[in-house]
């Protein structure tokens, strides 16, 4: 069974699963939807849990709704170096930071133009790092419900609740915080390393229900 799935930025560890279990198709004509993971992710800081979100140019409300390809990075404020630093805070004493550092590091030292193409960037960044293939099938068209793909683009939405039973590992600051359930998958990477792809094979998918 092949997955529709919204490109996201650096995915939570539900959607990082799916990709390692089953064949996904990019969406990539859908609209641009506000309170989405297409511009807001999430890593595990001392204090438990920390949003980082990447700031786009709006457009005026009379131009109606933009398509998801179409919506530009806001690089006037400078979220990139925001972003790496928040992670460098979150995860330099992670097992595997120093580890996959320098392969991250570069997402964030140049400017990029568009939100799409950024988040594809950093999915394909983080199978790199993981070793996976990079899913490469984009749709064509809009498809309300797809006849042919499994619809995952729930997944993308920050409101779902998902029956998600993720197995816990070692987070950073688990000697004061409980475990943080799916976050970035930067996290699992951070500090599960080489095991990372086993664990992510591992987990069950039950929100799927496929």
């Amino acid at each position: 069974m092949t997955i529709l799935l919204s490109p996201a930025y650096i995915p939570d560890v539900a959607t990082f699963s799916t990709i390692a279990q089953h064949d996904v198709c990019w969406e990539v004509q859908d609209n641009f939807q506000k309170q989405t993971y297409r511009n807001r992710a999430y890593v595990c800081n001392d204090l438990g849990k920390q949003m980082l979100s990447i700031p786009i140019q709006h457009i005026g409300k009379g131009q109606g709704k933009q398509k998801y390809r179409d919506v530009k990075l806001e690089n006037a404020y400078h979220w990139q170096r925001q972003h790496w630093r928040s992670m460098q805070t979150a995860y330099r004493t992670s097992p595997f930071f120093e580890f996959y550092e320098d392969e991250i590091a570069p997402l964030y030292e140049k400017e990029y133009k568009f939100l799409m193409d950024f988040n594809l960037l950093t999915i394909e960044t983080i199978c790199d790092c993981l070793q996976m293939d990079m899913p490469k099938d984009r749709t064509t068209v809009y498809e309300t419900k797809p006849e042919h793909l499994f619809d995952g683009r729930f997944l993308v939405d920050a409101k779902t609740k998902l029956n998600f039973n993720q197995e816990e590992y070692t987070q950073v600051f688990s000697d004061r915080n409980d475990f943080v359930p799916n976050a970035s998958i930067l996290d699992v990477l951070f500090n599960e390393g080489t095991n990372a792809v086993g664990y992510l094979k591992n987990q069950k998918l039950s929100f799927l229900d496929v």
